[in-house]
């Protein structure tokens, strides 16, 4: 039974793969007593997230090692080419804001994948203030929209073959202990050859991040992700939701409105209110522009992850000088401060006599 499902989870197409791109098949292979033990047999209590290629379970190792574990649907084969898809994506790839794939199971009767346990969940979850999530100030979303762009980038630029993400949104960036990105989900991915710069193929992704002339051409190129990258800085910027059918007519599709007050000169009316300070909406507004010059229709007009990146990370840099200088200003006050009083101490004490 165990060879037929090695057979039947796409076993003998991942071999075949691994051989043909040079690479190892996986970092380990588990056994499905080992995974079921981990995940006191998929209790539903472990349940991390549900999404359309399964369902991710919290499992725990020997020696209290903390692990999430993807299952396919039951019986939907057509979940299996996804799942060797992101085996051999995540096989190669190494980057400290990629979530890392630590094993797999074909031996039961879905597949299954194992990653490293990132401990806060989805960025979704605290920008969308799903229940027991911290709220996420501007500083550190700032962070996360760079450290995110500098993953896309290097899937674009520095992989060995560049790899088209497919489905960045909110929910597939997690955090970990330090709220440090990483990007998940590969199964939606595509390599683009060397000779190419646009693959055709079927529309995929989500709804909201979808790039529109992906959607009329079927060509998918690094500016489809670029185009949903800028969906997830609009959602950082606003805090709200890329698709909302309770919102009004006008509001429903937040890429839309967002671009329509830019226009207008109003960031003031969709800027997250809590995000502001009176420090800050300069810098607000020149991450606005860029999400405004990343949803631009025509691929070709839009900048590249490298370009995107890289303003992100001198906004960033600015962030932290002018953090940095705040707190010297802070601290030559205090300092002054002491002086002063210490001054005025020496100078009671020496009209004392003491």
């Amino acid at each position: 039974m165990r060879g037929k499902y090695f057979k039947q989870n796409g076993g003998d197409l991942l071999q075949q793969l691994s051989k043909s791109r040079g690479c190892s098949e996986n970092d380990k292979i588990f056994s499905a007593e080992e995974l079921e033990k981990a995940t006191n047999n998929y209790h539903e209590s472990r349940i991390l997230g549900k999404g359309a290629q399964g369902t991710v379970y919290k499992g725990t190792l020997p020696e209290n090692r903390m692990v999430a574990i993807k299952k396919s649907k039951i019986g939907d084969h057509s979940q299996v080419e996804p799942f060797i898809n992101e085996i051999m994506f995540l096989s190669q790839i190494n980057h400290k804001n990629v979530v890392k794939l630590l094993g797999c199971c074909l031996e039961t009767p879905v597949p299954l994948l194992v990653y490293e346990y990132v401990t806060h969940g989805s960025l979704f979850d605290h920008i969308h203030n799903i229940a027991g999530s911290s709220f996420l100030p501007w500083e550190t979303r700032l962070r996360i929209a760079t450290e995110t762009a500098e993953a896309l980038c290097y899937l674009h630029s520095a992989a060995s073959v560049p790899i088209i993400h497919r489905d960045i949104k909110l929910a597939n960036i997690l955090l970990d202990e330090n709220y440090t990105a990483k990007v998940s989900d590969f199964g939606a991915s595509r390599l683009v050859p060397s000779d190419q710069a646009q693959i055709t193929t079927i529309v995929q992704g989500t709804f909201g991040y979808l790039d529109p002339e992906c959607m009329h051409t079927g060509q998918l190129t690094e500016k489809s992700d670029v185009y949903s990258f800028r969906v997830v800085l609009i959602e950082l910027l606003t805090g709200r939701k890329a698709i909302c059918l309770e919102r009004s007519e006008e509001q429903k599709i937040l890429v839309m409105y967002f671009v329509s007050l830019m226009k207008k000169d109003q960031l003031h009316d969709i800027v997250d209110p809590r995000l502001l300070n009176d420090t800050n909406f300069e810098q607000l507004k020149e991450v606005a522009t860029l999400a405004r010059q990343c949803v631009r229709v025509k691929g070709e007009e839009r900048p590249t992850m490298k370009d995107v990146a890289h303003e992100l990370a001198g906004m960033q840099a600015m962030e932290m000088y002018s953090w940095g200088k705040r707190n010297l200003q802070v601290e030559e006050s205090e300092h002054l401060l002491a002086e002063e009083l210490k001054n005025i101490y020496w100078d009671n004490a020496t009209n004392h006599g003491v």
